[in-house]
């Protein structure tokens, strides 16, 4: 009886800050060579987390594809 009163709750989603690498060139549909490209030419600014890995932050991808 106590289990049919149960609410299942699912955890609220949290927006992800940033994304790595191969993340953001998923989401954008495209090869991860094609990130470090767009980062060297300056049109991705990316940043470097803990153990110098590079993320790239969810206000940058979006600012790229306004501006692509």
């Amino acid at each position: 009886m106590e289990e049919e009163n149960m609410v299942q709750t699912t955890p609220p989603t949290v927006e992800r800050l940033a994304y790595s690498i191969e993340e953001a060139a998923q989401m954008l549909g495209v090869n991860y060579h094609s990130i470090y490209r767009l980062i060297q030419r300056g049109k991705l600014k990316a940043c470097r987390a803990l153990r110098g890995k590079l993320l790239i932050t969810r206000d940058e991808l979006l600012k790229l594809l306004k501006t692509e």
